[in-house]
């Protein structure tokens, strides 16, 4: 029976990595019905004409995303039963590549954390193409707004974007109150996003309050960059990066924002920067909203806040954003691929969507329905409705078996140009030299 393979292989892993108690995977299974774990058999779980899937994810007991999409699609699809194969979320990056290389066909579905991890899957032949059923079922690809399209693979469709998380700018609505200064729009270019946060910084009770912050990952200059979708962090030359460190360096220069060495040399937190009004506004990314409402709630703040769209350069659209996804996959061993399929074709479908935006989680599907229950979020501002809508989402990195590495080098090279031991050009050309040789590893 299903149960007892992966039961057994999940033995021996709790064996390799445990020298003991600390590395046990904690809730092995868990479903709707009962924790297997606690010593229900398959048979138990089965009912004659019944089929069971299992699908793979990772801390299951806090992200209550998980058994809510089970529970829905279970209602909606009554012959199906799901269960939850949990694993300790810092392990399960390995613990998953163990069951795979086994060649079990659980999980049936798996949940990818980490899209680059999909490239191996493939190249190993573990995850299904899913080309044909998105085909035969009509499903649109478009309602991902470019997030599917950047997830395939030689031109094949192996997984589905379940859920995502992009940039939008978020500001102290009362500081711009106290300055005079009208809110960011929601189209506003960088060029415009500068000049406002010139005229938000200023000196308050012998303080700087900066205009913005950016906190130290490259992603604050190199996604602003890649939003128009004409270039990403593999193109071979770098040289379009050059105006945004060019801003990024001027504004640090003039005092808009605080100084790169300073945040990196103090490992400065871009909560605290917000949180403690050292600053008017911050880009980051939409997981920093929950943070905002519990934090508020939790009294760490008393202040209002705001939250509209990224900016985005001069000639692309307003809702034009940068992020990244949690890809859904079915098992290419799975003995029940096409029930594993509906469930992933109903995970990342518009009702699905809802249940993630019911559950506080953003999906990749934006639809006016799906704004409109996450806008309901309690303490989410009720002007930020605008944040939540995607025109065109972008990958901060590209689904690439060579994106690590050469993710190590340019990131060494944007720490040398924004702490001024490096100028731009410098640091762009060590950045295409050196990503070229780590593509050639």
């Amino acid at each position: 029976m299903k149960i007892s393979r992966i039961t057994s292989v999940l033995f021996l892993l709790a064996v390799v990595a445990a020298g003991a108690a600390g590395c046990s995977l904690g809730r092995d299974m868990t479903a709707g019905s009962g924790n297997v774990a606690e010593g229900r058999s398959a048979a138990d779980r089965t009912k004659e004409g019944r089929v069971k899937i299992t699908v793979s994810v990772w801390d299951n007991a806090n992200s209550p995303q998980f058994q809510a999409m089970a529970d829905a699609f279970m209602k909606k699809n009554p012959e199906i039963d799901v269960e939850l194969l949990d694993i300790q979320s810092d392990e399960y990056n390995n613990k998953l590549t163990v069951l795979l290389a086994g060649n079990e066909s659980d999980p049936d579905v798996i949940m990818i954390k980490d899209a680059d991890t999909q490239i191996s899957m493939r190249e190993k032949g573990q995850i299904l193409d899913l080309t044909s059923y998105i085909a035969r079922d009509g499903v649109d690809l478009s309602i991902y707004n470019g997030a599917a399209d950047q997830l395939q693979m030689e031109g094949k469709q192996y997984t589905l974007p379940f859920r995502q998380d992009w940039y939008v700018l978020f500001y102290n609505k009362d500081l711009f109150d106290a300055a005079g200064e009208a809110y960011p729009a929601d189209d506003m270019t960088w060029d415009e996003y500068e000049k406002l946060a010139e005229r938000m910084t200023f000196v308050r009770d012998g303080g700087v309050i900066y205009g913005t912050h950016h906190h130290t990952w490259m992603a604050l200059v190199s996604n602003w960059a890649v939003q128009d979708g004409k270039h990403t962090l593999m193109s071979e030359n770098y040289a379009f990066l050059k105006p945004y460190y060019e801003q990024a360096l001027r504004m640090q220069e003039e005092g808009v924002m605080q100084n790169y060495a300073n945040l990196k040399i103090s490992n400065i937190h871009y909560t605290s920067v917000f949180e403690q009004q050292q600053c008017a506004m911050v880009p980051m990314g939409t997981w920093f909203i929950a943070t905002l409402v519990q934090d508020r709630k939790a009294g760490n703040f008393d202040f209002n806040w705001g939250v509209t769209r990224i900016p985005h350069s001069a000639g692309i659209p307003a809702g034009s954003t940068v992020g990244s996804v949690t890809p859904i996959a079915v098992n290419a061993k799975s003995d029940v691929p096409d029930q594993a399929w509906e469930f992933v074709r109903f995970a990342t479908s518009e009702a699905g969507a809802e249940v993630l935006a019911d559950n506080s989680v953003f999906p990749a599907i934006t639809t006016p329905g799906v704004v409109s229950r996450l806008a309901s979020i309690e303490g989410f501002p009720e002007d930020g409705k605008a944040a939540l809508s995607v025109t065109n989402f972008v990958f901060d990195r590209p689904v690439d078996a060579k994106m690590a590495a050469v993710r190590k080098v340019i990131e060494e090279e944007h720490d040398a140009i924004m702490i001024g031991e490096e100028d731009i050009d410098t640091g762009i050309a060590n950045m295409n030299e050196r990503a070229e040789e780590a593509r050639s590893r």
